[in-house]
C-alpha cells in the first residue's frame, strides 16, 4: 500500500495530469464563486471531455476541480451572504454577521484555514479507509441511515437555543421544514402531495432557491435599509482583524475543527445523505461547543466557531463519499454519481479492482484531493485582502450585483422560473423570521433531513417491521439523539444552579 501511495503521488505530479488538475482547480475556483451552479452541476457538464484522458489525468481534472467548488463557496457566503452553492449555507449564519462586523478577513482566513484541514481529514480517512471500508459501509442499512437523520434533527435543540430565543420557536420552525420536506410527489404511492396543481411542486422544493432565498434577500433588504456598505461605516481600512486571525482561529480550536472534519467525513460515507446534511450537523456541534450562556449566543452574531464547523466539513465530506464510491460502485452524493459515469467512459470498474489492481489511481486521488485544496487555498490568501475590502463598497453599488448572483444562482439549478417564485417567497419568509426573532438553521435543518428521513423510514418498516428498532447501531443512534437533545437542557439547568 505505501508503494501504490507513493506511485500514486507520482502519477499526478506529472506534467499533464499536473496540467489538467490547475485546469480543474481554475474552473472549480469560479464556479464555487458563482452561487446556484454547484460542483455536480460543473462535473456533469465536464463529463464529456474526459473520454480521451487516461484514467489519472480525468480524475486529477474532475477531482481538482470539484474538491475546491465547497471551499470557494465559503467566500460568496462569507462576503455577500448568499450561498455559493447549497453545502456553504451554514456558514452564512456566523461568517456573514462577521463580515457585517468588519470581519471579513478573518472569517475568511477561518473557513479557508478549516476547509484545508477538513480536506486533509477527508483525504486521509479515504487513504486509510481502503483496507477496511468494507464492514463499516455494509454495517448501514436503511434504519441505521434513518436514525442517522433523526441524531441529525435532534440538533434543533442546540440550534434552538441561540441568542434567549427559545426551544419552542426552534422546534417548530424545524417542524416547518420538515412540512416543506414533503412537498411533492409521494415517493411510496407516488401521489402528489400540496403540489396546488402544478408541475413545477411535483418535484419537491429544490434546496437552492430555498436557501438562496431565505438568507440573501433578508440581507439586502437590510442592506437597502442601513444605506451603507455591508462592514457599516467604519474608518477607511480599518477591517478589524485580518486573515491571519482566522488563520489563528483554526488552530485555537483545533479539535473542534478535527471533530467537524471527522463528522463530514462520517455523514459522506453514507449514501444519500449529501454535503448539505454534514454542514449542518457540524454547526449544530459547534454551537454545543459554547461553554456558557453569553457564548451560545454569539453563536448567529458573529462566532468563529460557526465558521470553523461547517467550513471543515465541508470539505471533509468529499474524501468520505468517494469511500463507498470507489469500494463498492454506490454514489455517497450526487456529485459522486456522476463521477461514477467518468468510472465507466474510462473502463473502470468501481470494486474491488480499485482497491488492488489499479491501488494507484485510487491513491492518485487521494493526492489530488490534497493538492488540490493546498494550491486554492494559497491563492484564496493571496487574494484574500482585496476580497475583503468589497465588504466597504457602498450598498447601492454592491445589492445590484448581489441580486444578479441571486437570481442567476437560483435559475441554474433547475433552469425554470419557478425556482425565482419559490426565491422570492423564500426570502419573504426569511426576513419575517429575523424581524420576529426566530431561528432559520432549524427550518433548513427540518427541510434538507426530511425527505432523507421519511424515505428511510418507510424501507425499515417495509422491510423489518418494527424489529429494526432493537439492532444494536440503531440504539446506539437513539441513544446519541437524546443525548444531543438533552445536553443544552442539562447546560441550562446547570447554569441557573451556579447562578442560584
Amino acid at each position: 500500500m505505501l508503494e501504490a501511495l507513493l506511485e500514486g503521488l507520482v502519477l499526478v505530479l506529472q506534467w499533464k495530469a499536473l496540467a489538467f488538475m490547475l485546469l480543474g482547480i481554475l474552473l472549480g475556483f469560479w464556479v464555487g464563486l458563482l452561487p446556484g451552479l454547484g460542483g455536480a452541476t460543473t462535473l456533469a457538464q465536464m463529463l464529456p471531455f474526459v473520454y480521451t484522458m487516461q484514467p489519472v489525468e480525468a480524475f486529477a481534472f474532475l477531482l481538482g476541480m470539484h474538491s475546491v467548488t465547497a471551499t470557494t463557496g465559503d467566500i460568496t457566503s462569507v462576503l455577500f451572504g448568499v450561498p455559493g452553492e447549497a453545502a456553504s449555507a451554514a456558514t452564512i449564519l456566523d461568517g456573514y454577521a462577521m463580515a457585517k462586523k468588519g470581519e471579513a478577513g478573518r472569517a475568511l482566513g477561518a473557513a479557508l484555514a478549516s476547509s484545508l484541514v477538513g480536506a486533509l481529514v477527508g483525504a486521509f480517512a479515504l487513504a486509510a479507509a481502503i483496507p477496511i471500508v468494507r464492514p463499516l459501509v455494509l454495517t448501514f442499512g436503511s434504519p441505521e441511515l434513518f436514525m442517522l437523520a433523526v441524531v441529525g434533527l435532534a440538533f434543533i435543540a442546540a440550534l434552538s437555543s441561540q441568542g434567549g430565543r427559545g426551544m419552542l420557536r426552534g422546534f417548530l420552525a424545524g417542524a416547518l421544514g420538515l412540512f416543506l420536506a414533503t412537498i411533492g410527489q409521494d415517493p411510496q404511492a407516488g401521489v402528489a402531495r400540496y403540489a396546488l396543481g402544478t408541475l413545477y411542486l411535483w418535484q419537491g422544493l429544490d434546496l437552492v432557491p430555498v436557501l438562496v432565498g431565505l438568507f440573501a434577500i433578508p440581507e439586502i433588504i437590510d442592506l437597502v435599509v442601513r444605506g451603507t456598505s455591508i462592514a457599516g461605516a467604519l474608518p477607511a481600512g480599518k477591517l478589524s482583524r485580518g486573515a491571519l486571525e482566522g488563520v489563528k482561529d483554526t488552530f485555537r480550536h483545533f479539535w473542534l475543527t478535527i471533530r467537524c472534519s471527522l463528522i463530514g467525513t462520517f455523514i459522506g460515507i453514507m449514501p444519500g445523505m449529501g454535503g448539505a446534511v454534514a454542514q449542518w450537523m457540524a454547526y449544530g456541534h459547534a454551537t454545543q461547543s459554547a461553554r456558557t450562556a453569553e457564548e451560545r449566543k454569539g453563536f448567529g452574531q458573529g462566532d468563529v466557531r460557526g465558521v470553523l464547523g461547517p467550513g471543515a466539513a465541508n470539505n471533509s465530506k468529499e474524501g468520505g463519499s468517494l469511500i463507498p464510491t470507489i469500494a463498492f460502485g454506490v454514489p455517497g452524493s450526487t456529485a459522486m454519481a456522476i463521477l461514477l459515469g467518468g468510472f465507466f467512459l474510462l473502463g473502470l470498474v468501481p470494486g474491488p479492482d480499485m482497491l488492488s489492481k489499479h491501488l494507484a489511481v485510487t491513491f492518485s486521488m487521494v493526492w489530488t484531493i490534497v493538492i488540490a485544496n493546498v494550491i486554492t487555498v494559497i491563492a484564496c490568501f493571496a487574494l484574500l485582502n482585496k476580497l475583503a475590502q468589497l465588504t466597504t463598497v457602498r450598498g447601492s453599488l454592491l445589492i445590484p450585483v448581489i441580486l444578479v448572483l441571486v437570481f442567476i444562482g437560483s435559475y441554474t439549478s433547475n433552469n425554470h422560473y419557478g425556482d425565482l417564485v419559490v426565491t422570492l417567497l423564500s426570502g419573504g419568509v426569511g426576513y419575517l423570521m429575523v424581524l420576529a426573532g426566530w431561528p432559520r438553521a432549524p427550518f433548513v435543518l427540518g427541510l434538507v433531513l426530511g425527505k432523507i428521513a421519511e424515505n428511510y423510514l418507510y424501507i425499515s418498516t417495509a422491510r423489518y417491521g418494527a424489529q429494526w428498532l432493537t439492532r444494536p447501531v440503531v440504539l446506539v443512534l437513539i441513544a446519541i439523539a437524546v443525548a444531543v437533545i438533552l445536553y443544552p437542557l442539562f447546560q441550562a439547568r446547570r447554569r441557573a444552579a451556579a447562578h442560584a
